[in-house]
């Protein structure tokens, strides 16, 4: 943009316009076996889990002492506005949600913790030090999701948590996520709504590990005393990693690892998209994984050359994705995280980014003719089915996401750029 130049931002079209290009699109599917009015409802009644750490870098709110150990964590920019504090989170949050069509709930990790100034260290955490945000969620009608944090503290010894050769430090972080399950349940009883409490850790090798077999026999043992008894309303999830910043080499909690580890003790099995290698197809491993876990949580998340956690977008990535959770009619089966955190854009604009991304390409998943790729397929018309995916290109997907958007009573296309300018100059800008 040349410099003194004034800022142009899309208008949105009239309700009227959208409507007209809408019933054009809902022929043009239905032609091909596809109700949109359906699609659009399905689409947006599928909920989406939003990550607190993008309001603020993954800083959190606990009162702190002592080294801390990053555990391959590290958000990159420093643009303006950065929520300070649990009560701004809650304000980025609610405005967000005024730009983000269909049904959201919000994913907490421990370290948002509110404890009136007050240290408490991280193995004594209650449900009382989220009160704040279970009132907040009460009140919007929200669900929580939860998280124990295991990084960012001086009880990570040399990069390992729950699979240390210490006992006092994997006792630590057993506690640490007993603590957090029962504040999970806390969060799905007082909200009517089941908590997924997801587990993650950063433990592994930096270079040429010799002991593979020692840090996996520890984890399984600390995951087995963490998850030792059942609790009502709590989704317990864990999620693996091919690599973190220092432990390039060996992660305990790999794909297998955690793939075995979820068939073997009936918990959900976590793919985050930015956690295996670029040229993976994390899409492919759905249907392999569903067959033998009961449910997935998928952390959508955006890796560029590593997991970078860039705001995601409607990649062909997530497309994949989307279409195939659709196609194995595995929507009931799968539950929606967003997991990125990028400091260097608006921090309210990348929660509505991602989001509507999302939820566009589930709603291009609903619309997929499916059943004619399917046919063409089993029949062995191989140059049918690839012009029919080609000309799927071709179906006025725009017109019916404009309209799903209507629907939801949210600003159509990128028009919500105008108010989130507004937000951003009376409210973000003086923090």
């Amino acid at each position: 943009m040349a410099t003194g130049s004034k800022s142009v931002r899309p208008a949105a079209p009239s309700s009227r316009q959208v409507e007209a290009a809408y019933q054009a699109a809902r022929e043009r599917y239905r032609a091909l076996g596809v109700e949109a009015e359906a699609a659009v409802r399905q689409a947006l009644a599928v909920p989406i889990s939003v990550q607190c750490w993008q309001a603020d870098d993954v800083r959190g709110l606990e009162v702190m002492e002592g080294a801390l150990d990053s555990g391959g964590i590290q958000a990159t920019g420093n643009y303006p506005g950065a929520a300070r504090g649990g009560d701004e989170i809650r304000q980025d949050f609610d405005q967000a949600c005024q730009w983000m069509p269909g049904k959201v709930r919000f994913n907490l990790h421990a370290m948002y913790a509110e404890t009136g100034g007050k240290r408490v260290e991280r193995d004594e955490l209650e449900p009382a030090h989220f009160a704040r945000w279970m009132e907040w969620a009460e009140q919007r009608g929200l669900g929580l999701d939860f998280n124990p944090t295991c990084f960012a503290h001086a009880q990570v010894k040399d990069g390992l948590t729950l699979s240390s050769e210490r006992k006092q430090v994997r006792e630590f972080w057993i506690r640490h996520c007993q603590a957090c399950r029962e504040i999970a349940r806390h969060m799905a009883r007082k909200l009517g709504s089941p908590c997924v409490n997801n587990i993650w850790i950063p433990d592994g090798r930096k270079d040429s590990t010799v002991d593979r077999w020692g840090p996996r026999r520890r984890l399984v043992g600390s995951l087995d005393a963490i998850l030792a008894r059942k609790l009502p309303g709590v989704v317990d999830a864990v999620e693996s990693k091919l690599f973190g910043i220092g432990c390039e080499d060996y992660t305990a909690g790999s794909h297998e690892f955690y793939l075995a580890y979820a068939a073997t003790r009936g918990v959900t099995l976590c793919f985050d998209l930015g956690h295996f290698h670029p040229t993976e197809s994390v899409a492919d491993k759905v249907s392999a994984a569903l067959l033998f876990v009961e449910r997935l949580l998928i952390h959508v998340s955006r890796g560029v050359r590593w997991d970078s956690d860039h705001v995601v977008r409607a990649s062909e990535e997530v497309r994949a994705l989307c279409d195939e959770v659709v196609r194995g009619r595995a929507l009931g089966r799968v539950l929606w995280a967003m997991d990125y955190f990028d400091a260097s854009i608006n921090r309210v604009g990348a929660w509505v980014i991602g989001e509507r991304a999302l939820r566009k390409a589930l709603l291009g998943a609903l619309l997929e003719p499916y059943e004619l790729h399917r046919q063409a397929e089993q029949e062995g018309r191989g140059a049918d089915k690839l012009a029919l995916l080609e000309a799927r290109e071709e179906l006025p997907l725009g017109a019916v996401w404009d309209y799903a958007c209507l629907q939801a009573g949210v600003p159509v296309g990128a028009s919500w750029l105008a108010e989130l300018a507004a937000y951003q100059r009376k409210v973000q800008a003086r923090r």
